[in-house]
């Protein structure tokens, strides 16, 4: 086993010290079964207090992609696409989850990990206005995630033009908040939870990458996507016997905003990694301000860095340098982010 320190993900530890107590004060309990039971329906009030809407629907899947393909296929006829970022994790992440259930991921371009408003019009402009439309898949949802898979996020005003293009055209709007808590709590951000449940007809909280053990809450405004989605959790594997499990996670979770606090220490000891790298002149792939940190390094250092810590490799930039990805999260010990540091600056 490595001793190295580990920033290459999000989820190298197991769950935050309340989560493991709510499961073990309650393990012995006796509750009836499929997220039926009397802590998910508290779980569920408290996530839509937070979001600041009584009416949502609030269901728990145990992951990600299971997640993903669920909401997708609950919003999507066989004839029909979801366009996204090309770096989108359903696009490049997922195995092709989304087109193995019959659905097409229709890649945008971007340079930051984001859509905009004008890209998804004229994508449907450009579909409804092709002589043989009716020969291509049509494009019906939009998948975005915030951060985003360069750990970029989306202002107020963008995801606001985004749901207003989409009302406009018929389309859903789905945000992927795997790790929704660190966007939330970056210092450029200008989002609420109730400003997304407001915008989007559907997106999640996610709890594997922010403090749970595992599990993701998903939320829908859009009545027409809550029409009959336990049929869906359940065809798609994600209806978990022992449900409660999942909804003691986000009761907890959204305790006396622990999920709002852990998520701010993960950008903290983001925040103090960025500076080290900007003082010793590093640039970045796409500069954000989340737990995510896309570095531009020389070759030589990573080969001193990777002697004591673990990170994700991205892409070669050039023939000397490379950028790579380091994560904090709910867990990372700042003696851990300050050995990282000294590292670094000695290099």
């Amino acid at each position: 086993m490595s001793d190295k320190i580990l920033f290459q993900c999000d989820y190298n530890e197991g769950a935050h010290p309340k989560v493991l107590e709510r499961l073990v004060q309650t393990n012995m309990e006796q509750t009836p079964g499929y997220s039926e039971d009397k802590y998910c329906e508290e779980a569920r009030e408290k996530i839509r207090k937070t979001c600041g809407d009584d009416s949502l629907a609030v269901h728990f899947l145990v992951g990600g992609t299971q997640t993903n393909v669920t909401v997708i296929n609950a919003a999507l006829r066989k004839h029909q696409g979801v366009l996204c970022a090309v770096t989108g994790h359903i696009n490049v992440h997922e195995t092709g989850a989304v087109e193995a259930c019959g659905h097409k991921v229709l890649g945008l371009p971007s340079p930051d990990g984001k859509i905009t408003a004008a890209q998804v019009a004229e994508a449907y402009e450009a579909h409804i206005h092709n002589d043989s439309f009716e020969h291509m898949v049509q494009p019906k949802m939009i998948y975005i995630s915030n951060p985003t898979e360069v750990g970029t996020i989306y202002s107020k005003a963008e995801l606001t033009a985004l749901s207003e293009t989409c009302h406009k055209y018929g389309l859903y709007l789905f945000l992927d908040g795997a790790r929704l808590g660190y966007g939330l709590a970056a210092p450029d951000n200008d989002l609420t939870l109730p400003d997304i449940a407001a915008l989007c007809d559907v997106f999640y909280i996610g709890g594997t990458k922010v403090g749970a053990l595992f599990g993701e809450a998903v939320v829908i405004k859009n009545p027409e996507l809550a029409q009959d989605f336990r049929y869906l959790i359940k065809q798609n594997g994600g209806m978990l016997a022992k449900g409660r499990l999942l909804g003691l996670q986000f009761d907890a979770l959204f305790t006396d905003g622990l999920y709002q606090e852990i998520s701010a220490h993960a950008i903290a000891m983001a925040e103090k990694l960025r500076e080290a790298f900007t003082a010793k002149g590093y640039n970045y792939l796409a500069p954000n301000r989340t737990n995510q940190i896309f570095v531009i390094v020389p070759d030589a250092h990573l080969a001193k860095i990777s002697e004591q810590f673990e990170y994700s490799y991205d892409q070669r930039i050039d023939a000397t340098h490379s950028c790579v990805r380091f994560c904090t999260s709910w867990a990372t010990k700042e003696e851990n982010v300050d050995a990282l540091i000294r590292c670094v600056e000695k290099l």
